[in-house]
């Protein structure tokens, strides 16, 4: 860190010289221009090439066993063009690869293609996508699932579990593309003022959407339960317990989007508040059920523990939560 104290001219002016060894790497002289920017927390970032266009970032990948995982790492961390090059054909098997890949990634595109390479390119502008609409979008997902997972257990309906099922792409997809988006927040801090984040927030707003994906997960799991049942209804007292202790942790994890976002600590306490009594209607759940025959009693207390595992993510999001004045 190099040190440098604020200057004052007679007329009031303030000034501050930057360190000659930055400014012969950046190529400045004497009457060069250079950007300022005031960042969203008060620092100031001095940019010497703000004329110079970005350029677009390429990965290129050989294919392999884990060619869909690369695919996915080099969106991740922010790649323009990822291009697929073979010393020979690329086979079927590793096309079809990166098909699916592709359809998977928001804005990742396939642009050219032949016998030996595929090239894939990102469409998206950084700056269109603000990670915390994409935050939200996500958790409206989710939460949707999280309620029509139950419903579709408590009222046999198989065609609303398959739905549910259904969504959880969708919510794996934002969540890559939140990731993407928070990534390129770090390594480029002029993005920070445009997308309406903190860096420092970047790794809660990361943390809450891996949170919010878990969500999604258990919701699928409850939905394939309600599948299994094939129609059948669990005992009228039991499903009015499952379906009491879901709006419970449905609220819950409510609370904790609606703190986080809006930084209020007491609402976040109120959501670990409720431990005990979320304890509580679990084991209700559980001694109901060691009455029934034991498969059906099996997939009721899975249900139980799934629901009771989105109430300990809707904690841990709760628990991100710092005070305004932070």
């Amino acid at each position: 860190m190099d040190l440098r104290k604020v200057q004052r001219t007679s007329g009031g002016t303030f000034f501050v010289c930057v360190p000659k060894e930055w400014a012969e790497r950046s190529g400045l002289q004497r009457s060069s221009v250079v950007a300022i920017s005031e960042m969203a927390d008060g620092r100031l970032c001095i940019n010497p090439k703000y004329y110079v266009a970005q350029i677009p970032r390429v990965a290129i990948i050989r294919p392999s066993p884990f060619l869909d995982r690369e695919i996915v790492g080099k969106y991740l961390l922010g790649c323009d063009v990822i291009r697929v090059e073979g010393k020979a054909r690329i086979n079927s098997v590793n096309r079809d690869c990166v098909k699916q890949v592709s359809s998977r990634l928001v804005g990742l595109e396939i642009v050219e293609e032949d016998y030996s390479k595929i090239v894939m390119r990102c469409l998206l502008e950084p700056s269109t996508f603000p990670p915390r609409k994409i935050l939200r979008r996500e958790y409206s997902i989710a939460s949707g699932m999280h309620r029509d997972a139950v419903t579709a257990l408590v009222e046999g309906d198989e065609h609303l579990a398959e739905n549910v099922i259904a969504r959880d792409n969708e919510v794996n997809r934002l969540y890559f593309l939140l990731v993407r988006c928070l990534r390129t927040v770090v390594q480029d801090p002029s993005l920070s003022e445009k997308l309406e984040v903190l860096p420092i927030d970047c790794l809660d707003y990361r943390l809450t959407a891996s949170l919010v994906e878990s969500i999604g997960d258990y919701s699928v799991q409850i939905a394939g339960k309600a599948t299994r049942l094939k129609g059948t209804k669990l005992p009228e007292n039991l499903l009015q317990l499952v379906l009491h202790f879901h709006r419970q942790v449905y609220n819950s994890h409510e609370d904790a989007l609606k703190a986080l976002f809006s930084r209020d600590v007491e609402l976040a306490q109120s959501v670990g508040d409720k431990q005990d009594k979320i304890s509580s209607m679990f084991g209700e759940v559980e001694s109901t059920a060691g009455g029934l025959p034991v498969d059906v009693a099996a997939r009721a207390l899975a249900v139980a523990s799934l629901i009771g595992r989105i109430y300990d993510n809707g904690v841990d999001i709760a628990d991100l939560v710092m005070p305004k004045s932070v």
